[in-house]
């Protein structure tokens, strides 16, 4: 019998993702919405509570309570301002310790969720990535639809990859977009879809530009992989982008159907490749 699962849950679709294969499985689970993230209908009818991203210490007495032994953190936080949101004790020696630790080293999300997923271990709880549950979600390697990648690409889809590496590995983001041998923008802490409203700033018109979106070199694959959806395609296609490159088997992608039909409705390619074969 499977371990009684908590779901950490922030914003989009995934949490229901999570949520649906529980109850076909018939696993008992638990689920913690955060407050201004998590979509309220996404929770209706289900077993939940609502907390603040920065009530720690209510969200631990929460999971021993519920006597969970699993946890699994999927869907879209935006880390708020601690001063702002008055955050418990436990919360604050959490972010205490860590900027000590960081000194005057950046601390992006995959360092802080690493760290949050150590103290959720100190208390007895394993964290497990959504593969873990629902692996038919990552990407397939190869092109995903109808629409094929022009050569004209290559040369920006190989600085787009090798951009969004070093993007990643510094820990500031995941994806960046290309076009003409020029890296137009880099993903930042408001995430992808806000990166495509922002390219527009750079090239008004911006077709033949490529997204590169793949997962940082030192991620934990249990938290924040890179996720697309239908959504990324329909904004792809209002700034005139030509393409999406994501990662093989390192990629979550939410509604694969949909977004194949989306994607050669717009005339839109994706592909998703696997790093040590080339693209």
């Amino acid at each position: 019998m499977q371990p009684k699962l908590g779901i950490i849950a922030g914003g989009g679709q995934l949490p229901q993702k999570i949520i649906e294969a529980c109850q076909a499985s018939r696993r008992d689970y638990f689920v913690i919405g955060i407050k201004g993230h998590a979509l309220p209908h996404i929770l209706e009818g289900t077993p939940h509570c609502w907390i603040s991203i920065s009530k720690a210490e209510t969200g631990f007495k929460v999971l021993k309570a519920e006597q969970v032994s699993e946890v699994v953190m999927i869907g879209d936080v935006q880390i708020p301002s601690l001063i702002k949101t008055l955050p418990d004790f436990r919360t604050l020696v959490f972010f205490t310790k860590l900027a000590l630790k960081s000194l005057f080293n950046f601390v992006g999300d995959n360092r802080l969720l690493v760290q949050l997923a150590k103290e959720l271990e100190k208390s007895g709880i394993n964290i497990i990535g959504i593969h873990e549950i629902l692996d038919n979600l990552l990407a397939p390697e190869g092109l995903l639809g109808t629409v094929k990648v022009p050569n004209s690409t290559l040369s920006d889809i190989k600085l787009g990859v090798a951009s969004a590496l070093e993007h990643g590995a510094r820990d500031l983001g995941q994806a960046v977009i290309v076009k003409s041998g020029k890296i137009i923008i880099k993903e930042g802490k408001h995430g992808t879809t806000q990166m495509i409203s922002d390219s527009q700033k750079t090239i008004p018109n911006g077709e033949n530009g490529v997204l590169v979106k793949l997962k940082k070199p030192n991620q934990d694959r249990r938290m924040d992989m890179p996720t697309i959806g239908p959504n990324t395609i329909l904004e792809a296609n209002k700034v005139g982008l030509s393409g999406v490159i994501i990662q093989a088997g390192e990629t979550i992608i939410v509604d694969l159907e949909n977004v194949i039909s989306v994607a050669n409705e717009n005339g839109i390619f994706v592909k998703a490749i696997n790093l040590d074969q080339g693209y």
